[in-house]
């Protein structure tokens, strides 16, 4: 009865059903159960022990002169989750499947239902201690004023009222909504409240580079909601790579970036109005990391409510921050019409990549996206006839490499003061394009490393 004791504990979106009479050990080997009748009766005094109480829907069969129990279990709804031994309490008694295991809950992901069901607004929390003096006069006023345009009986509160009524303030006290929103510096609250974002120079972190990097940028970014959003775009784009082609006949520039930009910023504004703000993960920022293959974009707390990954874009969520969403609305940030995962499957079609890739778990939810170079390559037909002529080399190292050059030659020829980063910014591109090769492949980081233009 163990195994069904951690069954009816663990987290489980559609339920189950059990088999009795099969012998796990002996490669579930027919074997017959004892009583029918007794093992329904004690597989219904456990489920009677279980808060909520578990009603299983039996089956018995009989095969080869032996019987088989079957014990459909029920999917509990959201709103009663996590369902756990009572004896044991909420907190000690639930569990959650990880593959063939069952491990405890972890107090968020057991607080994350609670939240759910008792409708926690974390993101309206009051800030002990902080005054209306922390936000940025200027932007809260402007807010208000829009408010105002949109909602006119708002103006015939007072101000007091209209700080409580939008969020501003909970009780007289500022709210983490107010911070996040307009905060003179949001991070000297919540250190952690930000976004990490990173340069990988492989598939995987721990890869490093020909130079030995292992990050060939990496950044914390601060600042209001609106403030992230936009140095987190621009850290994508100056780290992304961009191919150009030209028109022969129009004469027209084409850019192909990587990763199409309004994909990102869905991805990115959706991780910071929809994060956990919870006092369980204050601590841990957004993380965006740029892969040589692929982009991941992270955010401390998974769906929120009944949503699953499948019915993304197709049916309408349950809000986990109604007030940071419907004030980025109003800051002309966000559009609010469910239309942000949809936008960003959208703009990864139309550049022919592939779909994104969204994960879900009770403690995170990512977002991942993949460019696929070849397929760059392939939409850059050679309108020039210049080599390489689709391929961005703003600093001129193919000509200058058509003689094997050496890294201090090719950093003295940049004129950068940063070597590390005039070879990360212009030459290993090149490289990764294939359009500068290694005169010594086998040994990269050797001292006598030359590299030197591929003829085509």
């Amino acid at each position: 009865m163990l195994f069904l004791c951690s069954f009816f504990t663990s987290y489980q979106n559609s339920g189950g059903t059990f088999i009795f009479g099969l012998d796990e050990n002996s490669g579930f080997a027919k074997v017959g159960v004892y009583d029918a009748q007794d093992l329904q009766k004690k597989v219904m005094e456990y489920c009677e022990q279980m808060t909520p109480v578990v009603r299983p829907v039996f089956t018995v069969c009989d095969e080869d002169g032996l019987v088989f129990v079957s014990a459909e279990i029920p999917p509990v709804d959201i709103a009663d989750r996590p369902c756990f031994k009572t004896a044991k309490g909420r907190l000690r008694g639930s569990y959650v499947r990880v593959g063939d295991a069952d491990k405890p809950m972890t107090e968020y992901e057991v607080y994350s239902y609670e939240a759910f069901r008792k409708k926690y607004r974390d993101d309206i929390r009051s800030v002990t201690g902080v005054t209306i003096n922390a936000l940025d006069s200027n932007k809260l006023d402007e807010y208000l004023s829009r408010k105002r345009n949109d909602r006119p009986n708002l103006a015939l509160l007072s101000l007091e009222q209209q700080y409580e009524f939008t969020g501003i303030t909970r009780e007289n006290q500022v709210t983490l909504a107010a911070l996040l929103l307009f905060g003179i510096y949001l991070q000297g609250f919540f250190p952690q409240l930000g976004i990490i974002v990173t340069c990988v120079p492989g598939l995987e972190t721990g890869d490093v580079d020909l130079n030995g990097n292992r990050f060939t940028d990496t950044k914390r970014i601060e600042g209001t909601l609106s403030d992230m959003l936009d140095d987190a775009l621009s850290f994508v784009r100056k780290n992304m790579r961009t191919a150009t082609k030209i028109d022969k006949e129009t004469g027209i520039r084409i850019d192909l970036p990587q990763y199409p930009m309004d994909a990102v910023r869905e991805a990115v504004l959706n991780a910071l109005i929809h994060r956990d703000y919870s006092f369980h993960t204050e601590g841990m920022p957004i993380q965006l990391v740029m892969y040589s293959d692929r982009m991941e974009i992270t955010n401390p707390g998974g769906l929120y409510g009944r949503l699953t990954v499948d019915q993304l874009g197709q049916a309408q969520p349950d809000t986990r921050n109604p007030v940071l969403v419907t004030a980025m609305e109003t800051l002309g940030k966000a559009e609010n019409r469910y239309s942000r995962i949809p936008t960003i499957r959208y703009a990864m079609k139309k550049q022919s990549l592939p779909e994104p890739v969204f994960v879900d778990s009770r403690g995170d939810f990512k977002v991942v996206l993949y460019h696929k170079p070849e397929i760059v390559q392939k939409q850059m037909p050679a309108f020039s006839d210049e080599p390489f002529a689709d391929i961005q080399d703003e600093k001129g190292l193919l000509d200058f490499c058509r003689t094997p050059r050496s890294r201090n030659e090719i950093i003295g020829y940049l004129g950068i003061s940063s070597g590390q980063y005039a070879l990360r910014r212009y030459l290993n591109p090149l490289i990764e394009a294939g359009a500068i090769r290694l005169m010594r492949p086998d040994t990269p980081r050797s001292p006598k490393q030359e590299y030197v233009t591929v003829d085509r």
